[in-house]
């Protein structure tokens, strides 16, 4: 059975548990792996991005100063080689990636270079190229994702996976009021069936456990 058709509730983020993240994270802010990975959680939990949309990102691609910020994802990135626009909702998820995109322009990143990236200093043992500046593999930004959320605990690091973040977007977007075409057109689902999958999985979750808001 195709994965988002059997979701766990389990692997779906309660609010509770994102604000613990956010505040974690923002309060650990002083270092620059921190701060990335909050924007790896954030394009995550607040945009719906899949890993392989989060690590081809450019700094184009994320267009903050307009009436309605957004991300662009080009036909070379989505699934099914479809492009799409997603609106950004967050407010707050507005200002950490405005803060993040200046960060990269202040380490010399130009608009066609990656968003998030290789903050290691020296070569690549493969390329001998500086590795700083450099794309992120899915297996870092997977690994980074699972670094941001550690203050949930071990057990619940290990049930959940940067895909979560995608699914407590829908689930949460949804439970707010946004409308089944919404959600779908942001997360590049193929059909509304998909998306309607993540009806009422927040009330569920929250019904069982004690959940705060996080906006």
């Amino acid at each position: 059975m195709h994965q988002e058709h059997s979701i766990e509730q389990s692997r779906i983020l309660t609010r509770k548990e994102i604000s613990e993240v956010l505040g974690d994270l923002r309060r650990k802010a002083r270092s620059k792996n921190t701060r990335q990975n909050l924007v790896i959680f954030s394009l995550s939990t607040f945009c719906g991005l899949r890993v392989s949309e989060i690590v081809g990102l450019s700094l184009a691609n994320v267009k903050l100063n307009r009436e309605e910020p957004c991300i662009y994802v080009p036909k070379s990135l989505g699934k099914g080689k479809k492009k799409r626009t997603v609106p950004i909702w967050s407010a707050s998820t507005i200002a950490d990636l405005r803060a993040w995109k200046a960060e990269r322009e202040d380490m010399g990143a130009s608009t066609s270079d990656p968003l998030v990236c290789s903050l290691a200093a020296g070569l690549n043992s493969k390329t001998g190229l500086p590795s700083l500046g450099n794309a992120l593999i899915t297996r870092n930004a997977q690994a980074r994702w699972k670094s941001s959320i550690k203050v949930l605990g071990t057990e619940r690091v290990a049930d959940l996976s940067i895909h979560s973040g995608r699914h407590s977007f829908c689930s949460h977007s949804l439970d707010k009021g946004v409308s089944l075409a919404c959600v779908r057109d942001a997360a590049g689902h193929a059909s509304i069936s998909t998306t309607s999958i993540y009806l009422h999985k927040v009330g569920n979750i929250e019904r069982n456990r004690n959940a705060l808001d996080f906006e």
